[in-house]
This record gives structure tokens, sequence and C-alpha cells, in this order.
């Protein structure tokens, strides 16, 4: 199974960043002097180890963290962020220090293009050219058994290429309030060795303890991107299902149940397919999912079929949870920076052109967009296609959804109060950083996003 990771970008923007911030260097804003990181030692009364995770994703307010990294470790990962390689610093919170904790960047083809030296969109590489990059930090550094407010990792991410600043937050929202399990995600202010980098979207991680969370069994597999079928149909091998694991690696587990329900998938006829589907997943969860996913036009996640060579199809940006208590098997959304766009883009290379449950080609890839990408049409595969077969749970979802929290006075009210919380750290930032987002774009953006939204409700 390929891995690889895409973000939608309109090629003249693709084009332009490319020529312009692969030939220049951005002066390093926020090195500081080496130190040695200190290793803290809690005395147990620390708000970070007595307090939950709901504290850290508060959907009414802003947070501000504090990262210190020893200059040469800055340099270091400056240097080259594309090898995502961890350094050793500090995280400050409220007053509160851990240390150490391990950080490094993160992204993709689409959220380091235009941002490092290389001028390969599909390889990243050189140097860190804008002032902000998606980042991790790693709180169970080398071996450290304290979480920090129930977590394990915090994700920054960089929004570098939504101008609107809420696309993330705005989708997983969605996901979340209409019963999908869906990391949560907030807005927060981040500090690089006391100087303000900038407005990033906090968003949670999909492990284990985002499995305790959101269900009472919570001690099942977490998969990222292991789809159970190939671009044939056909059941994959174990070793892919045991790749794929981010929980219970070390533990011996059996990936039989979601082996289990792409077998009888694969084995038993197309009739009996959504019955199948009823015994392994919840039925209003998994259609709730559709029906946000392509109101919103996620159109880089699960529905989205790449095409290599024009033979092996395949998904990404998705995880599975097994619930073995109660034997299902549930869907989790992830990387929603793209969400919301093709409402604008009747054709990109990253955009589906089929509608819910249509088949184009006869399942043979097809090409669309200026850019040289191949795709099939998701109700190709076997599950999916079952899922199309529930017409009236996803008109009855359609509606719940279109009368709440996709109505406009719902999203509406989003828009005031997450943009009230961000906006003079957006002005702060333009004023300091020359490839910021100034606050007309900021707001055009939001413009954008509205529109948008508009149309993925007139659609519906």
């Amino acid at each position: 199974m390929p891995k690889f990771r895409t973000r939608y970008i309109p090629f003249s923007m693709l084009l332009l960043a490319v020529l312009f911030n692969s030939c220049r260097d951005r002066e390093d804003l926020f090195s500081g002097p080496d130190f040695e990181v200190e290793t803290i030692i809690p005395t147990g009364d620390e708000a970070y180890l007595n307090r939950d995770s709901d504290y850290l994703f508060d959907q009414d307010k802003l947070a501000t963290f504090e990262l210190n990294i020893p200059g040469s470790s800055l340099s270091k990962i400056n240097d080259d962020p594309a090898a995502e390689e961890y350094v050793e610093a500090s995280l400050t919170f409220e007053g509160e220090t851990i240390s150490p904790v391990g950080v490094r960047y993160k992204g993709s083809l689409g959220s380091f293009s235009g941002c490092l030296s290389g001028i390969n969109f599909f390889n990243p590489s050189g140097h860190k050219t804008c002032t902000k990059l998606n980042m991790k930090i790693k709180i169970n550094w080398e071996g450290r058994e304290d979480k920090f407010y129930g977590v394990k990792k915090l994700q920054f991410h960089a929004m570098n290429n939504d101008p609107s600043q809420m696309r993330e937050r705005m989708g997983y929202w969605f996901y979340r309030e209409m019963g999908v399990p869906a990391p949560r995600c907030v807005h927060a202010r981040l500090l690089i060795n006391g100087q303000f980098a900038g407005v990033f979207a906090l968003v949670e991680q999909i492990d284990g303890r985002f499995a305790r969370y959101n269900f009472e069994d919570g001690e099942g597999n977490v998969y990222k991107e292991l789809w159970p079928l190939d671009h044939n149909g056909q059941l994959r091998p174990e070793s892919d299902f045991l790749e794929a694991l981010k929980t219970n690696e070390d533990d011996n587990p059996s990936v039989d149940l979601l082996r289990s329900f792409g077998e009888e998938i694969q084995s038993q006829p197309i009739a009996m397919h959504q019955d199948i589907v009823r015994a392994y997943m919840d039925v209003d969860k998994i259609i709730s999912y559709a029906v946000v996913d392509r109101a919103i036009k996620n159109d880089d996640g699960v529905f989205k079929w790449y095409c290599f060579g024009g033979i092996e199809c395949s998904n990404h940006n998705f995880y599975w949870y097994e619930e073995t208590q109660r034997a299902k098997v549930h869907l989790i959304p992830w990387d929603l920076d793209i969400a919301f766009q093709n409402w604008s883009h009747t054709e990109s290379s990253f955009g589906i052109q089929e509608s819910w449950g249509e088949i184009i080609n006869d399942c043979e890839p097809y090409k669309n967009g200026l850019l040289d990408f191949s795709q099939r049409s998701a109700a190709c595969d076997l599950i999916i296609r079952a899922w199309t077969k529930f017409e009236d749970e996803f008109a009855d979802k359609m509606l719940t959804f279109k009368q709440g929290p996709f109505s406009l006075p719902e999203t509406e009210a989003n828009f005031e109060a997450w943009s009230e919380q961000i906006r003079l750290s957006t002005e702060d930032a333009a004023l300091e950083f020359d490839d910021a987002i100034s606050i007309d774009r900021w707001e055009n953006g939001m413009d954008e996003l509205r529109n948008q939204i508009a149309k993925a409700r007139e659609a519906f």
C-alpha cells in the first residue's frame, strides 16, 4: 500500500509559492543561545498533571504555549524540517514548565510546499523558509510517563495554506457535532524562545488516549491509513494491518476484527453487504461521517482514491478504531486543511468529481485537473459501495446536519466567536512577519469560506 500525503493548493498559487520561497533565505527569527535543557521533576501538584484534556481543547479561550529550544538544536531542525527529527526542548504553559520534551517539524507535500528551499514539490527538502511550519511536541520524551493534561503529544498546525485559519477547526467541529469520533481542534498562540511565532491550530493526536476519551472501551487497536481491501477488492495480508497499528503494537495484538470485516465484505454477495456493515459498524456514525465529508468537500480524504501508474489505487487521511467489546469498527477523519475549497474550484487535480455513490469510467482510473493525477470513483470499493446503499439514512442525516450544525446561525456563531479569539494575534503576526496573513487577506479568506459553506448548503 503506497504511503503518500497530499494537499490541494490552486496550481498558480503553488507555482508562485515555490518560486518565491525557494529563492529566498529567511533569517531565523527565533534563534537563541545554546543551553542545556533542564530536567524538571514535577511535584505532583502541577495543573498539567491534575486536569484533563478538556482544559486544552476549551473552545472558549485562546491559549499560549512557549517552546524553549537550544540554538543549535533549532538550527538543526530548521536546516532540514522534512527529516522530521526530534530535538530536546522545554514547554511552558500557564506558568508551568515541563522539561525536557521532544520537538520536531511535521508536514506533508502541501504543508511543506513553498516553505522549504528545495524546489521539488514531490520531494520536500532544504532548509526552512517560512516563519511557521507544523510542529509536534512529544511529552512522553525518552521514557517520560507523565502526561500533559492527559495527552502524550501536542500538534500545532501552521495553516499556511488557509487564509481563513478556520478550515480544520470548523471541519472537525462539524464531525463531532454529528456524533463522529474526530479530533478536537482549537486555535493557539505559540512562542519560540520568547518570541511570538503566530496563530496555530492545536489538533488532537489520534492515539490510545484519543480512543479512551471517545469510547467506553478505549483499549482497542488504532490503525492509520489502512484500508481492509486493496484496489482489487482483495483482503490485505495480516502484515499490513500490523504495520498500520498506532496502539498495542508491542502487546502481540490481534487484528482479527477489522480483517474479519473486510473478509466478510470480500467473500459475501453484495446483497448481504449492508447487513455486514450493520453488524460491524455503527450505521448512524458512518453515515454521519459520509454526510459531513461530502458536505465540506474533504476531497483529500477517505473518499478520494488516487491511482498510481494508472493501476493501483488507494485512499488516505483516515484512521480506524476497533471497539473490541462491542465488536465494532469506527472510521476517524484526519487532515482537513483543504476542506471546503472545492466548492470554489469545480475542477481540481485533487477534487472528487463523482457524486455520492456515482461511478465514473466503469471503475477504471480517470484524470482531471491541471496536474497529472489519476483517480477512481470511491464507490468502486466494496465497503464504500455498501455505505452508499443506506440512502434513507443518508437523507435523514443530511437534513439533521443542514438544520443543525451546518445551519447559518450555527456556523456564523462559530465564525464570530473564533475570529474574535484570534483577531489580535493575527494582527500581531501580520505586523511582525512579512509572510504572515494580512488582516485583509484573513477577512477575505473567512468570507470565501462562508461562501463555500453557503454553496454547500444550497447544493444539499
